[in-house]
This record gives C-alpha cells, structure tokens and sequence, in this order.
C-alpha cells in the first residue's frame, strides 16, 4: 500500500499499479531503460499489472523476470477492457499510467491518472482524462517513488 496525503486533493490509498505497455513502458516493443529496476522497487509497495494487445507479440519475453502480472488482451474495445480490469481491482485503490486514447477510461476514473508523454505521443482524449502528465515512463514511475513530488503538482 502506497498512502499519500494531498493538500486540497484528499489523500490517495494506492494498492495497484495499472500500466499500458506499447508507448508508455516501451518504445517499438522493447522495454525502456531504467523500467524494470522502478517496477521491482515499486512491488514492494504495490501489486503491479500490465495490460497490453502485445501488438510485437514479444511482451511476455520483456517481463519474464519482473514481479508483475501480465494481461494481454483482444485487439477489439482495449479501452474497454482495460477499464474492466481496474474496475475489478477497485478504482479508488489504482494509480494507472498511459499514453494511449485506449487508456482514457482507466485514467479518468483510477484514484490517480498520470500519462507519459514519449516517442509515440500521446492521445488528447487521454490527457484530458489524466491528473497528471510526466515526459517520460521513468518519471512518471519516480512520482510514485517520491511522492512528495506529487504532493508539490496536485497540492491546491
């Protein structure tokens, strides 16, 4: 559990890490640099998924030696079945990280949306949808890692 106290923003209860795959973990399929050491200091705290269409069809070889459970899922309505899946594990306890327009509905209703901004973009849909916007995976996962740098970007 990962607990954090905003100021004006109310206080998060983060058990679950929902991450996208393709442009938010990875570049072109391989996973980015400085990933897998985030997300085996990140289980210690909280229970880690990857959702993903596995559109290189390599993404179980990427994650065989990290502590996180992985799910591809179909081809058809991503968005909703990623949705689905976090609904599942209860909103109010997900951080979900994204860059995709199939990550909108995650992001807009977990306890904390954040969207990464990298090489492939990102959607204008899901960034609306998202509490907050990091330029690359890496940082976004630090956030979690220092919270108080959320605290200083969500503080009112």
């Amino acid at each position: 559990m990962l607990r954090i106290d905003i100021p004006g923003y109310g206080p998060l209860e983060l058990s679950c890490l929902i991450l996208d795959y393709n442009g938010t973990l990875a570049c072109d399929g391989a996973l980015m640099e400085g990933v897998p050491e985030r997300i085996r200091e990140l289980a210690s705290h909280l229970r880690i998924c990857v959702l993903t269409a596995d559109t290189f069809g390599d993404v179980r070889s990427q994650f065989s030696d990290l502590p996180c459970e992985l799910l591809v899922i179909a081809q058809e309505d991503q968005a909703e079945a990623k949705a689905d899946f976090v609904e599942a594990l209860g909103y109010d306890h997900c951080v979900c990280i994204g860059n995709g327009r199939n990550d909108q509905l995650m992001l807009k209703r977990a306890a904390l949306g954040i969207i990464v901004m990298q090489e492939e973009g990102a959607a204008v849909e899901a960034l609306l949808a998202a509490d907050v916007v990091a330029s690359r995976i890496t940082d976004a996962l630090d956030l979690l890692l220092h919270p108080l740098r959320l605290t200083a970007t969500l503080r009112m």
